[in-house]
């Protein structure tokens, strides 16, 4: 039977990845005392178990999947790529270039000390700095050295074992050091920093503005009910619909009047429509405020046909000048977004505060929720509605890929060196620029969230099987002469870049503190350690913070696997 199996896996070689995936994913899933090994460490090394019997797998495979990998992280990633480049987020993306940078120089200096070979320095690299995608461009970039082919499979095949000797500290010992570390660096102690996270989301929240109200909570839960007018509320002579909306804000309660019953017909309730004591109104908003104010509307009575009305929850990608830059304070006020719901807001995403004065960037993603004739008008005013279907333009997506890795593929002499900018480079770049062009016009190049997630996850991880099964021979190996040494080197260049960032932050760019080590995270390229700061301070304020410096630092840190191959061979 295991004389088959091997031999059914060797003549099918798919059937081989798609076992490593079943498996990589359950190990690097599996829990165990809070800490999980991770879905990409959890497919290199049943790769590399199961690549001991000799599977063979053309080159090829492993680079389409790399470049499907690459594009959708850069199409996913464009927006907030090119607008951290301005005015607004230059600080963070700044920030997050030189830490990236540092790590670059501190991975070239620890590998030259300890004489590593390209392929372990490359690994190092990818590993302590969690970036997969340093994997695919160091090897690619490996194989178009001037060097024999036995050389350049041994340094090839040394990057996974590198990676995957450093991967985990790059993981869990960067979240434990920003959660633990950080907090105490910035403000002295971690009570201390939640006190002025805090005092952050005051601000933001803006509760003593008279017109605002406060926008987390009544955007938060949307709640409709009907009431029976009473004249308190009203008075003899009626108020208008307007007058009643602005008394609700004076009183902290975001509500709308959405329709009136009057003698039995139901009518519309524009601005000016004047309410009187006796009409029953369908009220919208805030779930605490419309039960807070129920004495002071009226009684509820139960009237479903005049709360039947269509109700939509829509996803809007934020794109309009207008609205791009602006709090969110400022566009609720607008009369298109007159009885709309802001649920959520995500960025590159992550969910982001969703507070008075939080700044909407181009890109972000809006949850609205209202009646569908009040979404139309608010929906032209913030961006276009996020397409609900599941089909990929899929001109858009392999003519991008394939312009990127044309242009990727054309080399410039530099005196004798040759330069270029290679496939995986190009494929990374157009899907930037792809990803802005599609926010810029939605009319083309819609690719759902679900395919950009089966783009990188699925892309990634199939090459990164491949990886395993065609790496196996060395890993052992490279594993035993220098596990430990590696091991400690991953731990120093995870955490040098980390201290580098904290004094940047507090010292020179002066964030505030939670949303600096949201920026230290971000600038990691990795998710982990934001979800650890987030989780010691009880708030989503770090991610403001995270996800400029994770897009600049996704796109610099890829590129330093071409370069600290070069700076290797040539040294």
């Amino acid at each position: 039977m295991l004389t088959w199996l091997i031999e059914t896996l060797q003549k099918y070689p798919e059937i081989a990845v798609m076992l490593t995936l079943l498996i990589g994913f359950l190990l690097g899933k599996l829990r165990i005392k809070g800490f999980t090994l991770g879905t990409v460490t959890g497919v290199l090394l049943v790769g590399i178990v199961i690549g001991g019997i000799h599977i063979q797998i053309p080159g090829a495979a492993k680079s389409i999947f790399f470049l499907l990998f690459l594009f959708g992280t850069g199409y996913s990633i464009g927006p907030q790529f090119f607008q951290g480049l301005k005015k607004d987020g230059l600080p963070i993306a700044i920030f997050s270039f030189i830490v990236c940078c540092s790590s670059l120089f501190f991975c070239w200096a620890i590998a030259s000390i300890l004489r590593f070979d390209t392929g372990t320095t490359a690994g190092l690299m990818s590993g302590a700095n969690t970036c997969s995608a340093i994997i695919g461009v160091a090897s690619n970039t490996i194989n178009e050295l001037d060097i024999s082919i036995a050389d350049k499979e041994r340094l090839v095949n040394q990057i996974p074992v590198a990676y995957a000797v450093t991967y985990i500290f790059g993981t869990a010992g960067t979240s434990w050091f920003l959660s633990v570390i950080g907090p105490w660096f910035m403000s002295g102690s971690r009570e201390k920093l939640i006190e002025e996270t805090r005092k952050l989301e005051a601000t933001m929240t803006d509760t003593n503005a008279e017109e605002d109200g406060d926008i987390k909570n009544a955007y938060d839960h949307v709640a409709f009910r009907a009431y029976l007018v009473n004249g308190e509320l009203v008075g003899e002579e009626g108020k208008s619909v307007g007058e009643l909306e602005a008394f609700f804000r004076r009183k902290k309660r975001v509500l709308y009047l959405l329709r009136v019953r009057r003698e039995g017909e139901m009518m519309a309730t524009p601005q000016d429509f004047v309410i009187r004591q006796g009409d029953i109104i369908a009220v919208g908003g805030q779930r605490s405020a419309a039960i807070a104010s129920g004495t002071m509307l009226g009684k509820e009575v139960a009237d479903a046909d005049l709360l039947t009305f269509p109700v939509q929850a829509i996803n809007v990608v934020i794109n309009k000048s207008n609205a791009i830059n602006k709090p969110i304070k400022v566009l609720v006020r607008q009369p298109q977004l007159h009885g709309i719901s802001v649920r959520k807001i995500t960025r590159t995403g992550i969910e982001i505060p969703l507070e008075a004065n939080t700044i909407l960037q181009k890109g972000d993603v809006a949850e609205l929720v209202g009646i569908q004739e009040e979404l139309d008008q608010a929906v032209p005013v913030l961006g276009f509605k996020e397409r609900a279907g599941v089909e990929t333009d899929i001109p858009y997506l392999a003519g991008g890929i394939a312009l990127g890795t044309l242009v990727g593929a054309m080399s410039v002499r530099i005196g004798n060196v040759p330069i270029e900018l290679s496939t995986s480079g190009g494929a990374l770049i157009a899907g930037l620029f792809f990803g802005w062009l599609r926010s810029v016009n939605p009319r083309f190049g819609y690719i759902p969230p679900s395919s950009q997630w089966v783009l990188t996850k699925l892309g990634l991880h199939v090459f990164i099987a491949i990886v395993g099964l065609t790496a196996s021979d060395g890993f052992l190996q490279g594993l035993k002469q220098e596990g430990l040494t590696l091991f400690l080197a991953g731990l120093v260049l995870s955490l040098l870049p980390m201290v580098v960032a904290l004094f940047l932050s507090k010292y020179v760019f002066k964030f505030h503190p939670a949303i600096g080590l949201g920026a230290c995270a971000g600038a990691h390229d990795e998710s982990a350690p934001l979800l650890a700061v987030q989780d010691t301070l009880n708030s989503k304020v770090p991610a403001l913070g995270y996800t400029v410096a994770y897009a600049v630092a996704n796109i610099t840190l890829t590129t330093s696997g071409v370069i600290i191959v070069l700076l290797m061979h040539k040294g």
